[in-house]
């Protein structure tokens, strides 16, 4: 099998929704893969976060190997262990009530949603249903998720959407009180805006959000889709800002690899869900779930998140220095890369994945995630090729 075998059968079998760059992954470890034709890369984009751990990690493959073997899946009607226990270390992790379990970022910001909704007609009536968001938000692509997008781009094509959503500038907390009213039910934010540049909010503004949601009575609910697991230098986003929302939405790192989706939930928002109210089939899968609690049981540990935060420090510098870098934004590692303006961040992302650096774009910025668990000499490498290919050297 060669590249070009793999392009070809991509175009003939698979709906086109993606725009992919020339890279054909076979195999990989750690922060380094390998294509059908043996050419190798580093990676900085972690499958979007997803791949927390990096490639194949060797204690996360043994648990998940060995509860495939045993139990693969059954029904959400019978008891099953891994989910109890993933369920049970995120509460410890988190200081949380209750956990629900779904399959992917999306699933877990509808399950957001649905407690946000049910609480509001609960406690104020049935006309409290509307949710705020922020502009330049991003919580998924489902209808209704992308409904709760702040971005004009999204809100196109599949009409009619989901009504109920008001979306707000960020860093404006004025224009927040002003927007709260009887029909609102939640506020839902994300604390780094990834896929609109990896804009990290200020916390002053996060602390007023907080403050303004307890004075009315509504709903706080971060999307830590992509900030969370240690991905920002602590287990959650939420801790470097002071605040305990009522709800938490987790995804991408929790699973390093494999699809899932949590819903955390605090005291007074724990027993909104009932019996009939939510359900998933593949949730709270135990194959999943067993990998999930190799992920907590090396990532919610004190010396491994001051690791991320000191390559943090240290890639931070680095970027910095980069020729055609114009400022360095995010958090943990998790950076958004501005360009010089006659540079276009997907062009330089595809002469990198030429290149052999795995690199990831933002709108206008290029974004770089790599696994938590990168290697210094695998950063410097990753780096020397970005520089390269900023500085024009690599075509």
């Amino acid at each position: 099998m060669q590249n070009r075998n793999v392009f070809e059968k991509d175009r003939k079998y698979i709906a086109h929704t993606y725009h992919r760059f020339p890279a054909a992954i076979k195999n990989g470890h750690g922060a380094q893969a390998e294509d059908y034709e043996g050419k190798k890369y580093i990676d900085f984009g972690s499958g979007i976060g997803t791949n927390s751990l990096g490639f194949c990690n060797s204690k996360w493959v043994l648990a998940v190997v060995s509860q495939v073997k045993q139990l693969q899946h059954t029904s959400n009607l019978f008891y099953t262990l891994p989910d109890i226990l993933l369920a049970e270390n995120l509460c410890e992790v988190t200081g949380y009530s209750k956990v629900f379990f779904g399959n992917s970022g999306a699933e877990a910001n509808e399950g957001a949603i649905k407690v946000a909704r049910k609480y509001g007609m609960e406690v104020k009536g049935e006309h409290c249903n509307r949710i705020i968001t922020l502009e330049n938000s991003f919580h998924g692509r489902t209808v209704t998720t992308l409904s709760a997008t702040g971005q004009d781009i999204f809100h196109q094509h599949f009409f009619p959407f989901t009504e109920g959503f008001l979306y707000v500038p960020a860093n404006n907390s004025h224009v927040l009180h002003e927007t709260v009213d009887e029909t609102v039910c939640a506020v839902m934010i994300e604390l780094v805006q990834g896929e609109s540049g990896v804009n990290v909010l200020k916390k002053e503004y996060v602390k007023e959000v907080e403050q303004i949601c307890k004075e009315k009575g509504i709903l706080l609910i971060v999307d830590e889709v992509q900030t969370g697991v240690g991905r920002t230098g602590t287990f959650l986003c939420c801790e470097q800002y002071g605040i305990h929302p009522n709800v938490i939405t987790l995804a991408k790192g929790l699973g390093a690899g494999l699809p899932i989706g949590a819903v955390l939930m605090d005291k007074l928002t724990e027993s909104i869900l009932q019996t009939g109210d939510h359900g998933s089939t593949f949730g709270g899968n135990p194959v999943v779930c067993a990998g999930a609690l190799e992920v907590l049981n090396q990532i919610a540990d004190a010396d491994f998140l001051a690791d991320v935060n000191s390559k943090s420090e240290y890639m931070r510098k680095k970027l910095s220095t980069l020729p055609n870098i114009t400022d360095v934004s995010g958090m943990g590692l998790m950076f958004g890369l501005s360009l010089k303006k006659d540079l276009k961040a997907g062009e330089i992302a595809k002469k990198c994945v030429e290149n052999g650096l795995l690199i990831l774009t933002a709108k206008e910025k290029l974004r770089v995630m790599p696994p938590l668990n990168i290697s210094l000499a695998e950063i410097d490498k990753g780096l020397n090729i970005l520089k390269e290919c900023l500085s024009g050297v690599l075509s």
